[in-house]
């Protein structure tokens, strides 16, 4: 379950509205120590077979963590950009000196770089031409591996990160004095997409095999709140397609290993969701999942007209 002093905010122009996903308490107005980027180890996390080793710097942290993620569902890894590097840390100083989450600046404000994202990746000399997007994570965790998987579990900000046509990005961070944490990422393509998924393809997450996930996950912390009627839910399910690439779903369940029904579920699709992008869908089971047990997934429907169907498993911790 996610812990109340998360803020976060996630943003694609063109692809997907703003998205903040708030708790209650904040950042510090401390910012003497605005510089520091030393995380902590992110225990359960760092002990996944094959995971980036851990650096101690949150921002590198927490990029290695979006690769290692993406890398498992098989979209490619993003190169680390130091132009954008330094948009990102210029908008999370921005942050710590505000003791705000947000992703436009106030001209006239300590440490502004930039009204848009757009405005501070060319300040940055990174000019783009094709896609842009933007994660932000606020908590009073200092672990760059945890701030990337609870944005990694937050579906509207999942659907940024595993965008495929992504080629590169950058991350920033910075820390109060009192020990909270601002960790931005911004993931980009100019001159070209990245290589994306083949033609009428898709990637799930949870992925095949994929074992530990957790239980479940606080839509209330998540604005627009992708289950509004409820806080605690199971942990939400998806595929991804390439941008602009339109998929279509004729049913997508999640089903106890043994039950004899599917689970009950929230669909989130570009049809029923306007914070859905055309070219990926959700579910989310209206309960918390069951403790180290298996779950079932199946998702028949059309990826740009083609018809796909999937059938995969996972497993909770």
């Amino acid at each position: 379950m996610i812990v109340s002093s998360l803020r976060w905010k996630r943003w694609i122009p063109a692809l997907l509205s703003a998205a903040l996903l708030s708790a209650c308490g904040g950042g510090s107005s401390d910012s003497s120590n605005a510089g520091q980027s030393t995380s902590t180890p992110a225990g359960q996390l760092v002990q996944e077979p094959g995971a980036p080793a851990l650096s101690n710097n949150i921002a590198t942290d927490g990029f290695n963590w979006f690769n290692y993620r993406r890398s498992q569902i098989g979209l490619s890894p993003l190169a680390r950009n130091g132009l954008i590097d330094s948009a990102a840390l210029g908008h999370s100083s921005y942050l710590n000196l505000n003791n705000t989450v947000a992703h436009e600046q106030v001209l006239g404000k300590p440490g502004f770089t930039g009204v848009t994202l757009g405005d501070r990746l060319a300040k940055a000399g990174y000019v783009v031409t094709s896609l842009q997007g933007e994660v932000i994570a606020g908590a009073s965790n200092t672990s760059g591996f945890y701030l990337a998987e609870e944005l990694v579990t937050a579906i509207y900000h999942r659907f940024v990160i595993f965008e495929p046509l992504f080629r590169e990005g950058g991350a920033g961070a910075a820390v109060s004095g009192a020990g909270y944490a601002y960790f931005t990422t911004d993931l980009a393509s100019n001159r070209n997409y990245g290589p994306g998924l083949p033609a009428a393809q898709i990637v799930t997450y949870p992925f095949s095999g994929q074992q530990k996930v957790a239980a479940s996950f606080s839509s209330d912390n998540e604005t627009p709140d992708p289950v509004p009627n409820q806080d605690v839910v199971g942990y939400p399910i998806s595929v991804h397609a390439n941008y602009g690439t339109p998929v279509s779903v004729t049913a997508f369940s999640v089903r106890q290993r043994g039950a004899g029904a599917d689970l009950a579920v929230r669909l989130l699709t570009s049809g029923n969701d306007a914070h859905t992008p055309v070219s990926a869908a959700s579910i989310i089971p209206l309960a918390p999942l069951s403790a180290n047990t298996s779950y079932d997934v199946s998702f028949i429907g059309k990826v740009n007209g083609a018809d796909i169907t999937r059938s995969w498993s996972f497993s909770t911790r």
